[in-house]
């Protein structure tokens, strides 16, 4: 899924004027048939109509009264005793532009759709960039998922003792550790680190960092990151600068483990991948070459239809369903290489010969049969 670097809006313009109901559509309707959607935004509305509504919005409910009569209709009553708004209401117009615009050139687009005395009302205001995703962040209180709390700069206070912080900087890519997948992906790391202390992991599809900042930090030892989007490479690296292990986390820009510095041979311990299951199941051949005996994987980014698949593909890898945790309607699993219920490792054209060995499955034959990636590789969806 295509990520932005920040989460910072460009300034803007914003026109507004007080006219009557046809004026105000008929200049909205106008301008926006002239100019793209992405370039201008029209709104026409009547004034009376929101000041109410806001009233009724935050005014508590009256207590009961005694039936009155109905109030008399506002408004002009058409046939069959229709009601049409009153057009000699004020109604406000507004232009939200996506650049700077030409102020003489707008009243003088805005006065063929009306007067030039209307035009000449047209008042221009700059609205200044918002940092939306900053904003929406501080109302997000921090998450707790088994020994990990994942929080923002303004609650490093909330980080209690034995707890580990993982601080998320303010950015539009997913791994706020709100969403179920990532918390569900962090709880499965709390129960792995209480049996073992994996020493070669690997986190693909690593978004903000968030899993991967917080092994990094919990075991004080190196791990591994590859990500497709280059602006999530650049947020996951800055945030493992914020939480102290730049020096540990190398985060490498790459689909699955398709990066020199990733690309191993029966080596990690540790495999974590946190994205959506077509993607899980197009980069099971290159985790099943990359991982060494009683790997342990932590998969998610999986509604409950999509387990079967995605088991199914492992197995043929050689692993075996260990864990399984279900948060909201997101599935995460933990699998391991030579559990109870795993396959022999098989690859397609491939049989079995006498006594369980495979033939012809070399390290260097693998390597050169790496499967290639799928074409719509997704990113993580951590997402929260």
């Amino acid at each position: 899924m295509p990520m932005f670097s920040r989460g910072l809006s460009a300034p803007t313009t914003l026109a507004h004027l007080t006219t009557d109901e046809p004026t105000a559509r008929a200049i909205a309707d106008g301008l926006g048939e002239m100019f793209e959607p992405e370039e201008i935004a029209t709104a026409a509305f009547e004034i009376a109509s929101l000041e109410a509504g806001l009233r009724g919005a935050s005014t508590a409910p009256a207590k009961t009264a005694p039936a009155k009569t109905a109030p008399a209709k506002q408004g002009r009553e058409g046939a069959m005793g229709t009601l049409h708004p009153d057009e000699t209401g004020p109604w406000r117009l507004e232009l939200h532009f996506a650049f700077e615009p030409d102020e003489d050139e707008i009243r003088a687009l805005v006065a063929g759709f009306s007067s030039e005395e209307t035009a000449e009302k047209l008042v221009f205001e700059p609205v200044a960039a918002t940092d939306w995703v900053a904003s929406a962040l501080e109302g997000l209180k921090p998450v707790t998922a088994g020994r990990f709390l994942v929080h923002g700069a303004h609650d490093r206070e909330a980080v209690r003792i034995g707890q580990i912080g993982i601080e998320i900087e303010a950015a539009l890519a997913f791994g706020t550790g709100h969403h179920g997948t990532t918390r569900g992906c962090l709880e499965h790391i709390t129960a792995l680190l209480k049996r073992r202390r994996p020493r070669r992991i690997v986190d693909i599809g690593t978004g903000t960092g968030v899993l991967a900042i917080g092994l990094a930090k919990a075991l004080n030892q190196p791990v591994l990151g590859g990500e497709i989007d280059p602006d999530s490479v650049a947020i996951a690296r800055g945030n493992a600068r914020l939480n102290g292990v730049g020096n540990r986390l190398k985060v490498y820009r790459a689909a699955g483990l398709q990066h020199p510095a990733l690309r191993r041979s029966n080596h990690y311990d540790l495999v974590l991948a946190n994205i959506l299951a077509r993607p899980l199941k197009g980069i099971s051949r290159q985790v099943g070459l990359a991982a060494g005996p009683g790997c342990a994987l932590i998969l998610s980014g999986l509604l409950p239809g999509d387990v079967p698949g995605v088991l199914s593909a492992y197995r043929r890898q050689g692993f075996a369903l260990a864990a399984k945790r279900q948060i909201e309607d997101w599935v995460s699993l933990t699998l391991q290489r030579g559990g109870q219920g795993s396959r022999p490792l098989l690859h397609s054209g491939q049989e079995k010969a006498p006594g369980g060995r495979n033939p012809g499955l070399s390290l260097a034959g693998a390597r050169g049969r790496r499967a290639r990636d799928p074409a719509d590789f997704l990113q993580a969806v951590i997402r929260g």
